[in-house]
């Protein structure tokens, strides 16, 4: 009997959305840990609940995270590791991983820092070059002046992206400003800590490639949730 054929397309693309489904599930268990197992009362959970479900992520997968996130399951715990270095051209590079194995994912950054000619660095090695802010996303109807809902809000700063705006602040403000911009008609999409570059690094179009590349074969990596970069991504 012969052996039967599968689709690699399709094969990749199922592929790529249990990885998809994986880095999710890590969110909501990482989410559940640190702030309890109620959506209602954990802002950071209802959001990663409804990322998921955007996906089509299984109810049960999501369940699963939510109760191996609050101890109600056994299973390894992920815990959130950032790692620092400087990808091709100098670009300075914050990444947040998601891991419940150390050994399995420092080896792996490492190597794709060394194949794009970069180098994974210590603890500072380039965090002097990104500002911790607070980031939340969000889109409203109508129209409005965007500075203004930044001021009412307590945010330091927007930026028009595009799928909506980008509300920057103090880390501590991250409740506050979300809070705040939800009771002004705004639906948020995302709100968390972040990490701001405070100079964007000058690069060739070829050269910003070349960095793209590497952004994206980090993102890939199953352990990393995510990536920060000296660059301006149009």
């Amino acid at each position: 009997m012969g052996k039967s054929w599968k689709n690699p397309a399709k094969v990749a693309n199922a592929a790529k959305k249990g990885a998809i489904f994986t880095k999710l599930a890590r969110e909501i268990q990482v989410a559940a840990k640190m702030g309890g197992a109620d959506p209602m009362y954990n802002a950071r959970l209802r959001m990663a609940v409804e990322a998921a479900k955007k996906q089509a992520c299984p109810n049960d997968t999501i369940d699963r995270a939510i109760k191996k996130g609050a101890g109600l399951l056994e299973g390894a715990m992920i815990e959130e590791v950032t790692y620092e270095g400087y990808g091709p051209h100098g670009v300075g590079v914050i990444v947040e991983t998601q891991t419940d194995n150390r050994n399995r994912t420092v080896p792996s950054l490492r190597s794709i820092y060394k194949k794009a000619g970069g180098s994974l660095g210590e603890s500072g090695a380039v965090a002097w070059m990104f500002d911790r802010v607070s980031l939340i996303e969000g889109t409203k109807p109508g129209s409005f002046d965007p500075d203004e809902e930044a001021i009412e809000a307590g945010a330091n700063e927007v930026e028009k992206g595009d799928d909506g705006y980008h509300f920057y602040g103090a880390p501590d403000s991250l409740d506050e400003i979300r809070t705040a911009l939800q009771g002004r008609g705004w639906t948020v999409s995302k709100a968390e800590l972040s990490f701001k570059p405070k100079n964007i690094t000058e690069l060739s179009a070829e050269q910003k490639n070349e960095v793209i590349e590497f952004l994206n074969e980090l993102d890939d990596d199953d352990d990393v949730h995510r990536v920060h970069a000296t660059i301006r991504i149009d």
